[in-house]
């Protein structure tokens, strides 16, 4: 493995340099602790950062607001991807939702049976299309917890259109 070789700007000398990484350190750093990573450990992470910087570093901007900017985002990055960590599974049921329970209707002795397989298949698919962004209120409407008007109305909407849909395709079939 070679040696990197680290930028000097050429408006200032190494010490200058020095200086001015371990000024931005010291201030920058300490926001950044977490978890089992104590300070001494996030500024030696800032150190190697700020060298790495160097190379890309643009000589006709001010080189503490560049390493600032820099770091910063930088210690963002490293915390997200040190303390952050989430699984694949994790990662999954966002796309994928969990299924949603079921109000078990098949209890019911009053209903006919053909109205409890209509009023299922009915469930399953509004449960099929059901946009993310509405099943907390499907939740909520199913289990008989208030729902604010607005989102109740626009679940209703939704609603109405999967059955009118379903009522065509059966009238067709």
């Amino acid at each position: 493995m070679g040696k990197k070789i680290v930028k000097i700007p050429k408006n200032l000398s190494e010490e200058e340099t020095l200086e001015k990484i371990k000024l931005v350190v010291d201030r920058i750093a300490p926001k950044y602790s977490f978890s089992g990573y104590d300070i001494n450990d996030i500024k030696q992470e800032a150190y190697i950062i700020c060298f790495d910087a160097l190379n890309r570093y643009d000589e006709c901007r001010p080189l503490e607001n560049f390493l600032s900017v820099n770091l910063s985002n930088r210690l963002k990055n490293f915390i997200r991807d040190n303390y952050c960590k989430s699984s694949n599974e994790d990662k999954r049921k966002i796309v994928c939702p969990l299924p949603l329970p079921s109000n078990d209707i098949s209890s019911d002795d009053s209903m006919p049976v053909e109205d409890k397989i209509f009023i299922s298949e009915i469930k399953e698919k509004i449960e099929q299309h059901l946009p993310a962004h509405l099943r907390m209120t499907y939740l909520k409407y199913m289990s008989n917890v208030s729902v604010a008007k607005h989102k109740k109305e626009e679940l209703l909407n939704f609603i109405k259109s999967v059955v009118l849909k379903e009522n065509i395709n059966n009238e067709e079939g």
